[in-house]
C-alpha cells in the first residue's frame, strides 16, 4: 500500500509544518517528502500547502485533502480490526486520551484488566486537556476519549458519564486524615494548599463555587501536573483537591475526603468517541469494557 504511505507524508508535513522535520519522523529523505507533496499537487491541479519563510502551511484545499486522509486511515484501521477480529487474533490497538485524573490509576488498572482477556492488543495513550481530546477526536488521532467535565459538542458522541466528585487530598499522617467521614472546607484553611492551575476543570469548578461563598482558598503552590500535586504531600502537611478516582486505591500513603459543605462541587468522566464513526471492533469491546467499569463504580457508590 505504497499510496497510502505516500499520502501519510502529506499527513506528517500538516502536523509537524515542516518538511525537514516530517522527513526525520518519517525516517525519509525530505526531496522524497517533497516530490510526493508535489506529484499530488499536480495531479490535484492545485498547490496544498503555503510555502512560508518558516514552513509550510495548509490552503484550503489542503484542509479538506488532509482530512481525507485521515478519515480513510482510520477507515483502514477499522477495517483492518474486524478482518483480525474475524481471524480470531483479536490483534488491535486502541488509541486513548485521557485526563491527568484518570491516567494515574483509574485508565492503567482498567487496560491491564482488558488486557487480561486480550493479550495482543496494543494502546497508545496521550494525556490531554478538554480541547486536546476534542482536537484528538476530530483528527482521528485517538478513536477515544476519557475526559472529565466534557463539555456538550455536536460532533461528540458521549458513551458513557460516570459522577465524579471533588475530594480532599493528603497524607496518611495528616491531621485531617484521622477524622472520619466528611471534612468541612473552613477546616482546610489551616492547613498549606497545592491546587492545579487555573485552566484545568477540577480548579474551574472549586473556583466557581468559592465565588458564590465567602471562604477564600489561597494556594501556596499551583501546577498543571496531577502527579506533581500528590507527590508534594508526601513532604508537607498540605491539601490539594482531586476527583474521587484520581487517588489510587494502591497508594496506602494518601488518603480522600470528601467535603461536607452542601453544593460542593462534582462533575462527570466522560467516555467519548467522534459522532457518526465506526469504531475499530477493539477500539468498540474497550469502550464497552469501560461502561462496565462505570456501572460498576456506581452501584459501589449507592
Amino acid at each position: 500500500m505504497n499510496h497510502l504511505r505516500f499520502l501519510h507524508y502529506l499527513d506528517e508535513v500538516a502536523r509537524v509544518g515542516s518538511i525537514r522535520q516530517a522527513a526525520e519522523r518519517l525516517h525519509v529523505a525530505p526531496s522524497a517528502v517533497n516530490r510526493r507533496i508535489q506529484d499530488l499537487e499536480a495531479e490535484l491541479g492545485m498547490p496544498l500547502f503555503e510555502r512560508l519563510p518558516r514552513g509550510m502551511r495548509l490552503t484550503a484545499a489542503g484542509e479538506l485533502f488532509v482530512h481525507y486522509i485521515r478519515s480513510r486511515a482510520a477507515h483502514l484501521e477499522q477495517v483492518r480490526s474486524e478482518i483480525e477480529d474475524l481471524q480470531g487474533l483479536r490483534r488491535g490497538c486502541v488509541r486513548i486520551v485521557v485526563s491527568q485524573a484518570a491516567a494515574a490509576a483509574f485508565l492503567p488498572e482498567r487496560i491491564a484488566g482488558f488486557k487480561k482477556k486480550h493479550p495482543l492488543v496494543e494502546f497508545q495513550v496521550q494525556v490531554g486537556d478538554h480541547s486536546r481530546a476534542l482536537d484528538s477526536l476530530r483528527t482521528f488521532e485517538s478513536d477515544l476519549a476519557l475526559i472529565f467535565h466534557l463539555t456538550p459538542e455536536t460532533d461528540i458522541l458521549r458513551l458513557d458519564e460516570l459522577s465524579q466528585p471533588l475530594c480532599l487530598v493528603m497524607h496518611r499522617d495528616h491531621p485531617l486524615a484521622v477524622q472520619k467521614g466528611a471534612v468541612k472546607l473552613r477546616q482546610c484553611l489551616d492547613y498549606p494548599l497545592v491546587l492545579p492551575a487555573r485552566d484545568i476543570a477540577g480548579r474551574q469548578l472549586l473556583d466557581a463555587f468559592l465565588a458564590q461563598r465567602s471562604i477564600k482558598l489561597r494556594p501556596t503552590i499551583e501546577s498543571n501536573s496531577f502527579e506533581f500535586l500528590l507527590g508534594y504531600l508526601r513532604y508537607e502537611q498540605a491539601l490539594t483537591f482531586q476527583i474521587e478516582i484520581g487517588v489510587s486505591r494502591v497508594e496506602s500513603d494518601l488518603v480522600s475526603r470528601e467535603i461536607e459543605d452542601r453544593g460542593f462541587p462534582s462533575a462527570n468522566l466522560v467516555l467519548a468517541s467522534l459522532q457518526n464513526r465506526q469504531l475499530p471492533v477493539v477500539a468498540y469491546a474497550f469502550a464497552e469494557y469501560l461502561r462496565t467499569t462505570f456501572a460498576s463504580f456506581s452501584r459501589h457508590r449507592e
